[in-house]
């Protein structure tokens, strides 16, 4: 018997039959690799952007970063990772998206890459400064500093000394000039008795460029037009105010230190307005640790006894004059005072959480700062071991 051989079409429908099977193995092989490469490309996408950790935990550097007023999460973001403090953009908005962004806060930062991303943005939470941190030319006044402590900036940052600066700050010839450059200004400075130095409080929180400037009081003349040109604008709320511009800076100087924010300057400028309209004494710490020429942090009975016309524990008024150079901030509340008509005499604050407690009783007071006092004791305990330990 003989067997007709099989005609080609069925030869190859064979090898397709056996060939298919192959192609469909290739096909799903194909499929999971796909899906297995784009699970993982899923998997370290999410990896990278929940990573919060330090981009270099061993850095021992810092940075210098701006973040400015109305500055959105998305540019937050952005600055941080231009700086090379974070890997990218997402791990930081998916933390803000998680854990709140709603303290964010302008300024200028020094930070690390060896602070993760929570860190970095507590930093951001606490608040900057509003001048550049690391900018060697320039001289900065901060908001609340004493002229004793602008004459050690402008020594450290210029060719003039600290004695230079300040003996200029009581100069007779150059007060005259600057009286009749900015007219109706400085009267009340001039004016005042006792004063330690006349322009102590006329000296506008700013940085100052100094890479002109030929003599120390060129530069305090600028200090002293800046001034002239944020407070000029108030000039006729400060008459209105039955007030001099002496009178009203040298208040502003205790509110900038009292005070944490700009509803709590307001609301203590009405305080010592109240205390002012009764002759009561505005018995303030900052009016005692300028007297002493000291920032210790607990003053002691015989400290409040200091002899001097600064100690507004003893004596009633103002004093001879401004304490630092306070903020427009401080100067507005002055001028805008909140809760005048609550009759508020007495305040105390919790240094652990910033909150004020305001009175009018005096008993309610007492028993307020009773409740505050292990827990700010313990606050002031721990400044004075860290100052002591630098």
């Amino acid at each position: 018997m003989e067997f007709e051989p099989r005609s080609a079409r069925s030869q190859d429908t064979h090898k397709k039959r056996r060939i298919w099977p192959w192609i469909v193995v290739l096909i799903i092989v194909a499929i999971l690799g796909f899906g297995g490469y784009k699970g993982y490309q899923l998997y370290t996408a999410h990896q990278a952007a929940t990573d919060y950790t330090a981009v270099n935990p061993k850095s021992t550097k810092k940075k210098e970063i701006h973040i400015p007023a109305g500055a959105t999460t998305t540019d937050i973001a952005q600055v941080l990772a231009k700086a090379g403090l974070v890997r990218s953009t997402t791990p930081v908005l998916n933390y803000l998206a998680v854990h709140g962004a709603e303290n964010l806060k302008a300024g200028y930062f020094q930070l690390s890459k060896a602070m993760p991303i929570k860190t970095l943005i507590a930093k951001i939470e606490a608040g900057g400064t509003s001048y550049p941190l690391n900018n060697t030319h320039a001289v900065i006044v901060r908001e609340g500093e004493m002229a004793s402590d602008i004459a050690d900036e402008v020594a450290a940052k210029t060719k003039f000394s600290k004695q230079d600066f300040l003996k200029a700050l009581n100069d007779t010839t150059f007060l005259t000039f600057l009286n009749k450059t900015y007219p109706g200004f400085l009267d009340s400075a001039i004016a005042s008795k006792k004063t330690r130095y006349k322009l102590e409080g006329y000296l506008y929180p700013a940085t100052y460029d100094i890479t002109s400037v030929k003599s120390v009081k060129d530069l305090i003349q600028i200090m002293v037009s800046t001034e002239y040109d944020n407070v000029q604008p108030l000039l006729s709320d400060i008459k209105k105010a039955d007030m001099t511009t002496q009178e009203v800076l040298t208040l502003a100087s205790i509110v900038e230190k009292e005070g944490v924010d700009a509803k709590n300057r307001a609301i203590i400028a009405g305080v010592f307005l109240n205390r002012l309209a009764i002759n009561m004494p505005i018995q303030s710490d900052i009016t005692v640790k300028y007297a002493l020429n000291s920032d210790k942090v607990n003053l002691t009975n015989a400290d409040v006894q200091v002899n001097s016309p600064y100690n507004l524990y003893k004596n009633s008024g103002l004093g001879p004059g401004p304490f630092n150079s306070p903020s427009l901030e401080s100067i507005k509340a002055v001028l805008n005072p909140k809760d005048r008509d609550k009759d508020y005499l007495y305040f105390v604050a919790n240094l652990k959480t910033g909150a004020i407690v305001y009175n009018h009783d005096y008993a309610k007071h007492q028993a307020a700062a009773s409740s505050l006092e292990s827990i700010n004791n313990q606050v002031a305990d721990e400044a004075s071991s860290k100052k002591s330990s630098k």
